[in-house]
């Protein structure tokens, strides 16, 4: 499991102000503990909108390896599994107002990070430290110090703040004894992957595309090289059942009637979760990302929501260190991150599974007079691209 903590050191006495770059972090001594093996294989989240990330998103397209990932702005909606035409198709240039990149950018994390890693190494304020794993965390008057497992012993590092992005199941979260109610839904997520060409098959396929059928929806996915395929697994039918070759194949058989016997490069099943953390802040210590919130995938909200609260919170945390804030204002990250996670992400991915399980009449009756009003049809693009949740956090001050 992908684990990261990021801890920002206290600043050298007489350190020269170093910072011109545009997320205003260069001055700040950035420790990075994770959990993972050097090279170990890391989650295969994906981000599916930049749109919104100001200053970051053009600094990550110009990655060479980004650049390779699939951009569309193309929204297509569900369409009823017996039906050829989709129930809608938005196009992002509608919001191209309001963001410089009026489009989806298909970028699976595993890759996401490496590009962030990459940029980041050659950087002397920047330290990667695999195989190190939060054992516990102390807080101190003017600081913060964790116990790091490496190496078969314990490490104690300190700094001024410590952010937990490590995951679901935080160990930053569980030392800091912040709870993490919701509930898990009582199906499971299968993914196959598979290199086949659907856009041969499909027409005017788009780069993603849900299928809703209430007894058993789909979407596909499309990265380079392969296509994933999400099924949700009914809680009476079993793990062995799910990873099973051929049950995968019967399941993939029902995407596009007539073509079976699929080359099928893997699978993954996984639970799913919909949790909120009680407080994103404790003291000196901030959650962010899966270790904050965790959501279904239908939507693509999870990893972009976390991007959401790292901008949110580093902003505020640079603006503290270099003394125009107080450390007051470090409150508003979680008063404006929790909220529009509870109002819009958690609320949006829950109605997203609904409406793929549905029959889509009325789903498809809704986007209908969605997409024949052009104001309607703005509004729905600014709150799915989630650039509505952003303005939200603002209104709360």
């Amino acid at each position: 499991m992908f684990q990261l903590e990021l801890k920002i050191g206290q600043r050298q006495p007489g350190a020269p102000d170093q910072l011109r770059a545009r997320s205003g972090i260069r001055e700040l001594r950035l420790r990075v503990f994770d959990q993972l093996i050097s090279g170990g294989r890391m989650r295969r989240a994906r981000l599916e909108f930049v749109a919104f990330i100001v200053g970051v998103g053009e600094r990550i397209t110009q990655a060479e390896e980004f650049e390779r990932n699939l951009i569309s702005s193309a929204r297509k909606e569900p369409k009823k599994k017996e039906e050829v035409a989709p129930l809608a198709q938005f196009d992002f240039d509608a919001v191209a107002d309001v963001t410089d990149h009026p489009y989806r950018v298909q970028c699976e994390q595993s890759k996401l990070t490496r590009i962030l890693q990459q940029q980041l190494s050659a950087k002397a304020e920047f330290e990667l430290q695999f195989n190190a794993r939060v054992q516990d965390v102390t807080q101190l008057r003017s600081g913060v110090e964790v116990a790091i497992e490496r190496n078969g012993g314990t490490e104690r590092r300190s700094g001024r703040w410590l952010i937990g992005a490590d995951g679901a199941r935080s160990d930053v979260r569980r030392a800091t004894g912040i709870e993490f109610p919701g509930f898990t839904w009582p199906e499971r997520f299968l993914v196959v992957s598979t290199p086949f060409d659907f856009h041969g098959v499909i027409p005017d396929l788009v780069a993603v595309s849900y299928v809703a059928d209430p007894e058993r929806w789909h979407f596909l996915l499309q990265i380079p090289g392969l296509c994933r395929v999400m099924f949700p697994i009914a809680a009476h039918e079993s793990d062995e059942l799910a990873l099973n070759a051929d049950f995968a194949q019967s399941l993939m058989a029902a995407v596009v009637p007539g073509i079976s016997n699929y080359d099928i490069a893997h699978t993954t099943l996984y639970k799913v979760h919909q949790r909120v953390a009680e407080t994103f802040r404790r003291g000196r210590v901030f959650l962010a990302g899966d270790a904050a919130h965790i959501n279904n995938p239908l939507g693509g909200m999870g990893m972009n929501g976390g991007i959401h609260d790292a901008i949110n919170l580093t902003s505020r945390l640079v603006e503290v260190w270099r003394g125009r804030e107080d450390d007051s204002d470090l409150e508003r990250y979680d008063r404006q991150r929790r909220a529009v996670t509870l109002e819009y992400i958690e609320q949006q991915s829950i109605q997203n599974k609904r409406n793929l399980e549905s029959d889509g009449t009325e789903f498809g009756r809704n986007l209908a007079q969605i997409a024949a009003d052009k104001r309607r049809t703005y509004d729905y693009l600014l709150r799915v691209s989630m650039i509505a949740s952003l303005r939200r956090a603002q209104e709360l001050g």
